[in-house]
């Protein structure tokens, strides 16, 4: 399955169905009068959050919805049916935003989680509705209202505890393939990950999730290499876990490259709680591991891990800083979700 985190969607609400304008001529009944039924609603366009879903990619090949037209009333006094919902299933971390791409109308961050984005319009009153005393036999009806329409972004961010960050081959998803299930493209290359990956961690009795990017380079946020477009999955994250490839250059520069690039692209990236670690440990050189080890930590103003996801050392230590950090995390939302206004939905 292709990975899809933004789609532009045009949706349209239904149209009211019209009243009808209709009399009673039945054999033998005198002054039969007026019998119109009304006009059936039209449906709503829905936003549902599901689980099952990690991409948008549904969206890449239908980006138009509209929800059916209410039914128009009948004589015998019978009201149009309902005109059917647009439901649009989206995975948990989507966020809606309006045609101008900075309006944000939702945020969906939870499984079961419904958004009527439009109403569907009311239907129209037939022409029993306006009999009185005074005018027996009406012949008005109301059309129903008409739809509303607009054209809407769908973006998908990625939920997880903890994110993985660095150039590229910094030893990412090998990381990630070690420490969960997720099997990411692994080579020796620059750019091997070309999407988000996900994956469960479990270490000890704990469980949390972990998100991996495309690496970063500088320029990144003018567009160069993929850009830093994916920098918004780990918006939600709680901490970064920040690799830096031990047989590269100079350790120090490297980190300072993509701390650059986490400022530019804001969304508080660049204050979230950070762990730095040395990775690939095991095939650098112990004169050249120990000029990266002090130049990382320069740069970094704190000591840096050392760990090897290809032979497993130091993945625990790492593991257990990531969840030390979570849970401080978590402690700090706690504190301060009761003083956190509500956020308006549609």
């Amino acid at each position: 399955m292709k990975f899809l985190d933004e789609a532009k969607v045009y949706v349209r609400s239904g149209a009211g169905g019209a009243g009808a304008v209709s009399f009673r001529r039945e054999k033998f009944i005198e002054f039969g009068g007026p019998d119109g039924g009304d006009g059936g609603r039209g449906g709503d366009v829905i936003i549902d959050c599901v689980e099952g879903l990690n991409t948008l990619i549904d969206y890449r090949y239908q980006q138009h919805f509209k929800a059916g037209t209410g039914g128009h009333g009948m004589g015998r006094n019978r009201a149009g049916g309902k005109g059917a919902d647009a439901v649009l299933k989206v995975p948990v971390g989507t966020q809606i935003f309006d045609e101008d791409r900075e309006t944000m109308l939702a945020d969906l961050v939870e499984v079961g989680q419904r958004v009527v984005l439009l109403r569907g319009g009311n239907g129209g009153f037939g022409n029993a509705y306006f009999k009185s005393s005074t005018n027996q036999a009406p012949r008005r009806a109301n059309p129903g209202q008409p739809a509303q329409e607009r054209t809407i972004w769908l973006r998908l961010k990625l939920i997880a505890d903890a994110g993985l960050v660095g150039l590229p081959n910094a030893g990412k998803s090998t990381f990630l393939a070690t420490v969960t299930a997720a099997k990411p493209k692994i080579a020796d290359y620059p750019f091997t990950t070309l999407h988000p990956g996900l994956g469960v961690v479990r270490f000890d009795d704990r469980e949390f999730v972990l998100a991996d990017i495309p690496g970063l380079i500088e320029g990144a946020h003018e567009g160069l290499g993929l850009g830093d477009r994916f920098l918004g999955h780990l918006e939600r994250t709680r901490v970064l876990l920040h690799l830096v490839d031990a047989n590269g250059e100079h350790a120090g520069k490297d980190y300072k490259t993509v701390r650059r690039e986490l400022e530019a692209y804001g969304g508080g990236l660049a204050e979230k709680p950070e762990i730095v670690a040395l990775s690939k440990c095991d095939s650098a050189e112990p004169e050249h591991l120990k000029q990266q080890i002090a130049r990382l930590k320069r740069a970094a103003k704190s000591t840096p891990l050392q760990l090897s996801a290809a032979t497993n050392s130091g993945v625990r230590e790492a593991l257990a800083a990531l969840i030390k950090a979570i849970d401080a995390a978590k402690g700090e939302d706690a504190t301060a979700a009761p003083n956190k206004p509500a956020t308006w939905t549609p």
